[in-house]
């Protein structure tokens, strides 16, 4: 039997903005440790050592957005040929598990599923292991695992799982019900009758196995999602799916789906069980998160970048792109991008996403990007912009090209900073080295190629009458986009 890791990475983590935003979200970040947490998710279980077989790569499904940098970091960790499933539209987990499972199947026969979400910390990977192990058997019976936070404190911002008896004289509990995040003084009395784990979002099941709770329980979700999958198109590393027929696809979490229905619903004969895990787990869902799990001064702070502190104590600082001074801060979180800011106090993290909201409405396009942008063939970042006019920084990966394009209302001057650059103008093909330049007079069909060995970096200066990236005809890409 095989083991397949499932990463649902479709989150957007409007609670760490400004460094996660919708095209960028926290998964791909390194917010504990150098690897992002995707990378970290992707690499959780090199070394298991099990009854199973796992899968030689993990089963990614994400947001079609950020699906170049999501392949990128998976190769930076070694896993070179991923199967990564994109959704044309967000409808939360259980739908994004269906489209798994039928991939799984569909490729596989039946095996045994870990869904894991991608912007999770687990610090003590052998007990994760330990305790996968323990759910395995379970789940090669037929039941449905899920995976219970051991609690240290009486936490309002997350779920709870209520369990039942053993099932032997091992580790596994009976799911007996889940419970909504609670107010302070229930969450206090969850914890002190020890019959209560935080919902850790983290399952273990055969593909079979969830394709047959969710056929019996909500049809809809299934058939559009079946057919989503049987209209998929492979283009390289990914797996499109059918964008009409998933748009269909009711939207439901795998808890609200499934999980709790299980105890409730005889009929189906699954079991539920859950394994508590105590593994130095957190969602990181918030900045007062980060903080918790990260290491700290002797003075409670944690700083990251270029942090100059003084006279503080119990706080968050990152900074990104220049100095950030901090003096007599308690308990404070401050955020620098080089494009926004956040400061605010650590109990109201939790509501950042008033603010994103706000900005949202407002139009700002900090809620989407950051100025460095990344895109298959490497990234830019907007260094200056004014009246007419705006400046890049554009580093090109060796191998990497640009599609040909024209643009309808803008010129572009090209400089290159180091490394090789191909440039296609019109007709005319010439390689340019360090110091050299180019001008592309506005309606003229361009190309950019790096044909070196290493990075290109190059600076482009824009000028006309409108800037935005919606100006670009393509006439020809090797990423196949539009």
């Amino acid at each position: 039997m095989l083991l397949q890791p499932v990463i649902l990475s479709g989150g957007s983590g409007t609670r760490l903005w400004p460094l996660s935003r919708e095209k960028h979200p926290k998964q791909l970040h390194s917010l504990v440790g150098e690897q992002t947490m995707l990378q970290a998710t992707a690499s959780r279980l090199h070394g298991f050592q099990g009854d199973v077989t796992v899968a030689s790569s993990p089963m990614v499904v994400c947001n079609e957005e950020y699906r170049f940098i999501t392949a990128e970091q998976l190769r930076a960790v070694g896993v070179n040929t991923p199967s990564i499933l994109l959704e044309p539209a967000g409808r939360n987990t259980a739908p994004a598990l269906t489209l798994a499972a039928l991939a799984a199947v569909q490729h596989q026969a039946d095996s045994v599923l870990l869904v894991m979400p991608a912007d999770h910390v687990i610090a003590d990977q052998v007990a994760f292991h330990q305790t996968i192990q323990a759910g395995l058997s379970h789940a090669l019976n037929g039941a449905m695992v899920t995976f219970g936070i051991v609690p240290d404190r009486p936490e309002t911002g997350y779920g709870y799982i209520e369990v039942g008896e053993n099932f032997d004289t091992g580790l596994v509990r009976k799911l007996k019900a889940f419970a909504e995040k609670p107010e302070l003084s229930v969450a206090q009395a969850y914890v002190t009758s020890g019959n209560y784990l935080w919902n850790s979002g983290i399952f273990l099941m055969r593909a079979s196995v969830w394709l047959k709770a969710i056929g019996h329980l909500n049809p809809a979700m299934l058939a559009s999602c079946q057919q989503s999958v049987e209209l998929a198109k492979v283009d390289c590393d990914f797996i499109r799916i059918d964008k009409e027929s998933f748009l269909r696809c009711p939207s439901d979490s795998i808890d609200y789906a499934v999980m709790e229905k299980l105890p409730v619903s005889p009929e189906l004969s699954i079991i539920g069980a859950v394994v508590p895990l105590n593994a130095g787990w957190s969602d990181v869902g918030a900045w007062d998160a980060v903080w918790q799990v990260s290491e700290k001064d002797s003075q409670g702070n944690v700083v990251h970048g270029d942090v100059v502190l003084e006279d503080s104590k119990n706080c968050l600082v990152m900074s990104d792109s220049r100095l950030v001074t901090c003096l007599g801060l308690e308990d404070m979180i401050v955020i620098e991008t080089p494009d926004a800011v956040l400061v605010t106090d650590k109990k109201n993290t939790q509501n950042i996403k008033r603010i994103v909201s706000r900005l949202k409405t407002a139009s700002y396009p900090q809620t989407e990007n950051h100025r460095k942008v990344y895109r298959p063939w490497g990234h830019y970042d907007s260094i200056d912009n004014g009246e007419q006019f705006q400046v890049k920084r554009i580093v090109v990966k060796p191998g990497g090209r640009l599609s040909m394009q024209m643009h309808h209302h803008r010129a572009e001057h090209w400089i290159v900073v180091s490394g090789t650059a191909l440039v296609t103008r019109g007709m005319d093909m010439m390689t340019l080295f360090a110091n050299q330049s180019t001008y592309i007079p506005l309606g003229v069909r361009h190309r950019l190629e790096n044909t070196g060995d290493v990075d290109l970096e190059l600076i482009e200066v824009q000028s006309g009458s409108y800037l935005g990236e919606d100006d670009i005809v393509r006439f020809d890409d090797i990423y196949g986009r539009g």
